[in-house]
């Protein structure tokens, strides 16, 4: 036999009545045997009447709980695991996962506290009050924001929700600083503070060298594999089509790597053991130690992959080159962090031209008017 009760929330007035009290909104849930199986479940309705309706077909039909047709609505938990699935099949990096995980834990709590169980109890006003319980600003919120507007394009996708309410969501105001490249003088420094280092400051250094020339982020120099290096040639990663992109590295930076001691046989800087996460904090841990014994101020990982991108495109690389190098899907993205950086190298074609020019020999006899009026005074003289 079965028995459906009310399960209070919380912030129910009447928790303290326990399941005999069945006149809130509160979600409703089954307890009993079905044949030989015992249910405890939520039934992901709060309509009284309707769930006495769907117990009694159970009921008739006498079906196993894992064959029961569930068209109920979907509840939170089960919308998460489903995505979380999904992005872990898509096989998305383990910081994104991480990510998203973090915002789904908050939506499912925020869900909890406002007694809203199911993906479709969410209305608009629900959703901005959610947004505002965030801590995030700036980018961090944005960034935030396209991960729950991502969960809502799934379970829209799923027919779990009947729009993708997340898009009616606006952006928040971010204010993009400008990418920060470290002058020459901070890396030298970052250099010459590298044996002050209590540790193995031979290690630390190949590692700085690394991010700096190779443009990658922390997470994949901490787990470089050594068979990556061929001579000179690093392999970043392999395009969408399974072409291979490489970086060619200065030659000391090679020396640096094969001159420190060896962590393990198979990569530079990671024993191969524990998560690639952790050997990522790790290393950013001791770079901050770097930047403070170096006094650089505003100190960021990223910032060697910046110095990479820049000096690049100061260098006369092509955009499009720089983005391949950099692992960009687009070079919108690259135009979108580097903008100034490419006005510099406007800036430096216009400098070049007012060079060429100061050598051109009628811009040379030319001080007034045209050249054409200056010749026709020079046959007149």
């Amino acid at each position: 036999m079965l028995t459906i009760y009310r399960r209070h929330l919380k912030t129910c007035p009447h928790r303290n009545e326990g399941r005999k009290y069945r006149r809130c909104r509160c979600p409703i849930w089954v307890d009993g045997f079905l044949g030989n199986v015992e249910i405890r479940k939520s039934l992901e309705m709060r309509d009284w009447e309707a769930a006495q309706t769907k117990i009694r077909k159970w009921e008739a039909q006498g079906t196993n709980v894992q064959t029961l047709n569930e068209d109920g609505p979907v509840n939170l938990i089960h919308a998460r695991d489903e995505f979380l699935r999904d992005a872990e099949a898509r096989s998305l990096r383990e910081s994104t996962l991480k990510k998203y995980r973090v915002m789904l834990a908050q939506f499912v709590r925020f869900g909890e506290s406002e007694g809203r169980l199911y993906l479709r109890e969410f209305d608009l006003p629900a959703l901005r009050r959610f947004r505002a319980s965030w801590a995030d600003s700036g980018i961090s919120a944005l960034k935030k924001l396209e991960r729950l507007r991502a969960f809502y394009r799934f379970g829209f996708e799923s027919g779990w929700v009947p729009e993708n309410l997340a898009t009616k969501l606006k952006n928040p105001k971010v204010t993009n600083p400008p990418t920060l490249p470290f002058t020459r003088e901070e890396f030298v420094s970052m250099l010459a503070a590298c044996p002050q280092y209590t540790g193995d400051a031979e290690r630390l250094r190949a590692f700085v060298l690394l991010l700096r020339y190779s443009g990658m982020r922390i997470g994949d120099t901490a787990t470089c594999a050594r068979d990556r290096l061929k001579g000179t040639r690093l392999l970043l990663y392999m395009q969408k089509t399974n072409e291979p992109v490489f970086v060619v590295l200065p030659e000391f930076v090679v020396r640096a790597l094969e001159a420190m001691a060896p962590v393990s046989d198979r990569y530079f800087f990671w024993t191969g053991e524990g998560d690639r996460e952790t050997a990522a904090g790790n290393w950013r841990r001791t770079l901050r130690k770097l930047f403070l014994l170096a006094g650089v101020k505003g100190g960021h990982p990223h910032r060697f992959r910046d110095t990479f991108a820049v000096d690049l495109l100061l260098a006369g690389v092509p955009l499009e080159q720089v983005s391949v190098l950099l692992g960009h899907g687009s070079i919108r993205v690259t135009e979108k962090h580097y903008a100034p950086w490419i006005r510099d190298r406007q800036a430096q074609l216009e400098a070049s031209l007012e060079r060429a020019w100061a050598h051109d020999p009628v811009v040379l006899a030319e001080t007034k008017g045209t050249p054409e009026v200056h010749a026709n005074i020079e046959s007149v003289n």
